[in-house]
């Protein structure tokens, strides 16, 4: 997803618990101490207000994607150097094993 979206789903479920805790005060009445549930209720207000502000910082999206580069590599047509498969006392090392041993 992009981060646009991202934020949208983060709004999305912010309000939603603004509501819920709304609810939760109206029904709740005297049951719950009025302290606890202003806390909670001013708590969500402040992530509210944070997501907004994380929203309004974020770039703007995009009208299109930009296509992803790719670099170009330029194989050439011509022969390899024929040394590099020649028997140079490394190939041990690179794990390709010695002319002398064979395969299982």
């Amino acid at each position: 997803m992009a981060l646009h979206d991202e934020l949208t789903a983060v709004q999305r479920c912010v309000d939603e618990l603004v509501r819920t805790v709304g609810r939760l005060e109206q029904q709740a009445g005297d049951q719950i101490a009025g302290v606890d549930v202003r806390r909670v209720r001013t708590d969500t207000d402040h992530l509210r207000e944070s997501v907004a502000l994380l929203a309004a910082s974020a770039p703007p999206p995009s009208s299109r994607p930009e296509p992803h580069r790719h670099d170009l590599v330029t194989i050439p047509d011509t022969p390899y150097d024929r040394s590099l498969w020649t028997n140079t006392g490394d190939l041990d090392d690179e794990g390709l094993g010695g002319s002398d041993r064979h395969a299982p």
